[in-house]
């Protein structure tokens, strides 16, 4: 589908120092939320955070490197910062990673339009293992795949979503391949776990919505997929290629072997895309496959929507679209749901569409996650809205380079500190690093920049991470931390991180709950993380 052109309003950029951290009495009581709560909030402020004196040394080490770079850097790096909640796979993978993987296929680049395409290689294209050795055509690859170089004061919207047609050809061969580039990053960024969107058994849901069409009543629609085994037939197509692509994942990796790579020990779960742009039938057959492959397979756990939302066709089907996720969920209700939503900007879209997205993801198809969630404020009642995501510990996943590159909203304009105030949980991702040229850990160092965050703040969105992910079993944390702050549960409250678990409990639950395994583990990494840098800060 062609993209329509709009232009995005851009905004200007209020940063705020890292120095600002000084000006807080590191012993004291740290607010849960950047900013204080207004009157009209209607809401009681959260508890204080207590800051132990370990993580007071740390972020007195962090602001004494704010104006060394390489430091900051590594503190960053260094720093554990959970999971990533919203990524894409084909949009995470390195740019240069795929120029390889198009060039050990033998594909072809359309020298126009820079476009990769199957061999072989017709007149105005060239092979893509030229990109190898031909610097010039390398780097007009790489732009044109990426926001590489993309002018900071234009609108960046249409060029970042194009970018995904133009390496199209080379993503969908290798899904193993991707996920072991992927999985690397993930673990040098310090992350422990990774939740990222594929499109699993795409051409057999294409051919399954066209021969079975479009009925208004979603009821007898399910049943016209699911008669003849026809949807059961998809799901064990998608399970295949997911075993498919587990085996060159492992091959890639070297499991197993002693030349190990760390994205073997990673924690991987998939959440299946649908396209919102597409046909409503083809749509819900996305839906419904991968929620029944969430309950059939538990390496699959959730369901999303894809692609502009700011499309006539995303716009036009949005209520309809959130009607099917609330009838499936009816029927798959151990399925999971993360939804983009309020992926949009005053100028980008028409007022009327700015009302009511977010509010319906949660109202109506009752989504556990909100992607984006950029154009809350913009919303009818949008402070009832944000009740709702805080009661119902619904949590927003706030990707801040991708905000700033399709939609212009950065800085002040930006919602992250209405949704902390609200005390909506909220966690940092990465959305498609790939074509944004960044890492997690730009992510987390950007928020501390430009919101002023102190490192326990840090910690606690890196907690959020694992806390809000769509793990099973019981958390390590007693019941809402988001509002009630990070306090250890009954099994493990005796338990000091970095030394050995002594009780029972705490050694059960560990064994049970890959949740709480993966949150224990974090909480090992960081008091070593505070030990190391608790050293350096005297």
């Amino acid at each position: 589908m062609t993209l329509q052109r709009r232009r995005a309003v851009r905004h200007r950029v209020v940063p705020a120092a890292l120095g600002t951290l000084s000006v807080l009495s590191l012993l004291s009581a740290l607010p849960a939320a950047a900013q204080p709560a207004r009157q009209d909030d209607h809401r009681a402020a959260p508890p204080p955070r207590q800051v132990a004196a370990a993580e007071a040394r740390t972020d007195a080490y962090l602001r004494s490197v704010r104006d060394r770079p390489t430091a900051l850097r590594d503190f960053f790096r260094q720093l554990p910062k959970g999971g990533d909640l919203h990524n894409h796979l084909s949009g995470a993978v390195s740019t240069e990673y795929l120029i390889e993987l198009a060039a050990e296929d033998g594909l072809c680049v359309d020298t126009a339009t820079l476009t990769a395409l199957a061999p072989p290689c017709g007149p105005g294209t060239r092979p893509a293992a030229d990109a190898r050795t031909d610097r010039a055509f390398r780097e007009a690859i790489v732009r044109a795949w990426s926001m590489e170089d993309f002018p900071p004061d234009q609108n960046g919207h249409d060029h970042f979503f194009d970018t995904f047609s133009k390496f199209g050809e080379v993503t969908w061969r290798h899904r193993g391949k991707l996920l072991a580039e992927v999985a690397d990053t993930v673990v040098r960024g310090n992350q422990f776990y990774l939740e990222t969107m594929v499109t699993p058994a795409s051409d057999g849901a294409r051919n399954l919505a066209a021969e079975v069409g479009w009925d208004d009543d979603l009821a007898a629609l399910h049943r016209k997929l699911l008669a003849g085994g026809r949807l059961d037939k998809l799901v064990a197509d998608a399970r295949a290629e997911a075993d498919d692509g587990d085996q060159e994942f492992r091959a890639t990796e070297h499991c197993g072997t002693s030349r190990a790579r760390p994205g073997c020990g990673l924690t991987v779960r998939w959440i299946s895309q649908a396209s919102r742009g597409s046909a409503p039938e083809r749509v819900f057959t996305q839906l419904a496959l991968g929620m029944r492959l969430a309950e059939a397979d538990p390496r699959f756990v959730a369901v999303n929507l894809v692609q502009p939302e700011d499309w006539d066709s995303s716009l036009r089907d949005y209520s309809l679209q959130m009607r099917m996720v609330r009838y499936l969920r009816t029927q798959y209700p151990k399925a999971h749901v993360s939804l983009h939503a309020g992926e949009l900007w005053p100028g980008l879209v028409k007022p009327e569409d700015l009302r009511f997205h977010i509010r319906e993801a949660v109202d109506v198809a009752r989504t556990e996650r909100v992607g984006h969630g950029v154009d809350l404020v913009h919303e009818d009642h949008w402070q009832d809205t944000a009740r709702t995501m805080a009661a119902r510990r619904i949590a927003v996943e706030v990707p801040f380079s991708s905000n700033a590159q399709i939609l212009g909203v950065k800085g002040a304009d930006h919602p992250f500190t209405t949704y902390r105030r609200y005390g909506v949980p909220v966690v940092l991702a990465t959305d498609d690093p790939g074509v944004s040229r960044i890492d997690i850990s730009h992510e987390y160092r950007y928020a501390a920049a430009t919101y002023g965050l102190r490192y326990p703040e840090l910690k606690d969105l890196a907690r959020a991470s694992l806390e809000y992910g769509f793990l099973p079993g019981t958390s390590l944390w007693q019941d809402d931390p988001t509002a009630r702050g990070y306090r250890l549960g009954a099994a493990c409250h005796a338990e000091q991180a970095g030394l050995p678990v002594r009780g029972a409990a705490c050694r059960h639950l560990l064994a049970d709950s890959p949740r709480a395994r993966l949150e224990w583990s974090q909480e090992v990494a960081f008091a070593a993380f505070e030990r190391a840098h608790a050293r350096t800060s005297h």
